[in-house]
């Protein structure tokens, strides 16, 4: 059993009310369970009980065990003196307020109907190789519980990356040209690199960038050389091209005295990527990218469609990194792809839009952001594949985007209560076990 359960109980108010008494036998009338803290503090706030003849309006604490009250130090915090009924499993222990005051109990384990608990443990004690705790029973659920759950969780996935986003903007200065910069710079790396482009962000400040943008030489020289692919050695030694980049990264170093903030080679990761996905492949697509499309933040902003924001992504390569897939070495290197640009999309247009509409106060937009995700194909890896193999819609990216939120922030962690298709399988008849 966990705590969880008893929050939810609460919640809906799934117990027995008749002759509803605290643990000192004093007569309690739910008016109103009250609404979820999210903060710290006890658990639910705003609720409105009649103790006796008396109406009371405060907070009301939940645990599993009465003594858990104690254990987590709730009687010397001021915070949960606002207290006014304690709701447990199993009343255990009085408990008090700071100033010494007892708190009423109530004590659930003995009101809860066997079926409600049934249907609970057959979730949570479900095997934790099982792909979702709720797999065996999903054909009690209605196809729109699941479909307007799965939108939640996209929503909800959304909103935390806007999150980052706006975070992000609030260290650069609230510069959103630089929030952009900083963002792409990260989502180049596609998961294996996204840690060391977003240190060579800050190693090559947009200031300088923005200088230089128009020299597509300059804008190589300042990227590669702040990346630490500008060295010399057997493979760049004979090479003119990788010379004149070093030599004119050597001037701008000095000019711009960030020299110290250049990255080493060894900070990169190959491991396991194939050659198209090397660090300086990506390199030379960003670089194409940022001469090409001087104005970072108002492109995305304003590019009303994914056929738009594919041809922004589509910017030339400089010529060199066409023909090279690391300095010194030629190999024939492919274009950025189609399902690259659809991930940058998703992973930095989205959030940046939906960030900035927040920060404005343009829901409408919000709205239209989100709504990409259903022009995108659907992404398919090992976690879409359980859920589609359920039964759950996936067509495109956001159908894609919902299922992996349903997976991490609900099913992994057996979040279960919080989730609307085990809320529904709670209100379902006896589960056979």
């Amino acid at each position: 059993m966990r705590e969880d359960f008893y929050h939810y109980v609460w919640q809906h108010q799934y117990f027995d009310k008749a002759d509803l008494r605290t643990a000192a036998d004093e007569e309690i009338q739910v008016l109103k369970p009250g609404f979820r803290n999210a903060d710290a503090g006890p658990d639910f706030l705003n609720a409105r009980l009649r103790l006796g003849d008396v109406e009371w309006n405060g907070a009301v604490e939940i645990h599993l065990r009465a003594s858990d009250w104690a254990r987590h130090q709730h009687q010397t915090d001021p915070k949960y003196d606002q207290v006014i009924l304690h709701v447990v499993g199993q009343h255990d222990a009085d408990v008090t307020r700071t100033d010494g005051t007892l708190i009423p109990t109530l004590a659930l384990q003995t009101r809860l109907a066997p079926d409600l608990l049934a249907r609970y443990q057959a979730l949570i004690e479900a095997p934790a190789a099982a792909p979702l705790p709720c797999a065996p029973l999903l054909s009690r659920v209605p196809e729109i519980t699941s479909t307007m759950m799965v939108e939640r969780a996209l929503l909800e996935r959304v909103e935390r990356k806007a999150d980052d986003v706006l975070a992000l903007h609030q260290q650069l200065g609230q510069d959103w040209e630089a929030t952009a910069y900083h963002a792409l710079m990260a989502a180049f790396g596609f998961q294996k690199n996204s840690e060391p482009l977003a240190r060579l962000a800050k190693a090559l400040p947009l200031n300088v960038l923005r200088r230089h943008r128009y020299d597509q030489r300059q804008l190589e020289a300042l990227l590669f050389g702040q990346a630490g692919f500008l060295v010399e050695n057997d493979e760049t030694a004979e090479d003119d091209y990788i010379r004149g980049l070093r030599e004119e990264h050597e001037f701008l170093r000095h000019k711009y005295q960030i020299g110290s903030a250049a990255m080493a080679v060894h900070e990169w990761n190959y491991l396991r990527l194939r050659p198209a996905n090397f660090p300086p492949v990506r390199l030379g697509q960003l670089a194409g990218l940022l001469h090409a499309r001087p104005a970072l933040f108002d492109a995305l902003l304003t590019a009303h469609s994914v056929a738009a924001l594919t041809e922004f992504f589509q910017a030339p390569v400089p010529e060199y990194w066409r023909t090279h897939f690391r300095p010194g070495r030629a190999g024939k290197v492919p274009s950025l792809g189609r399902a690259s640009i659809d991930l940058l999309i998703t992973n930095v247009v989205v959030p940046l839009r939906v960030a900035y509409a927040r920060h404005v106060g343009q829901p409408a937009l919000v709205e239209s952001s989100v709504a990409l995700l259903s022009e995108l194909p659907a992404e398919h890896n090992q976690y879409t594949d359980v859920y589609e193999a359920l039964g759950f819609t996936h067509r495109t990216a956001a159908d894609s985007q919902g299922l992996l939120a349903l997976h991490k922030s609900y099913c992994a962690p057996r979040r279960c209560l919080h989730c609307a298709i085990g809320s529904r399988l709670l209100q379902q008849p006896r589960i056979s076990r």
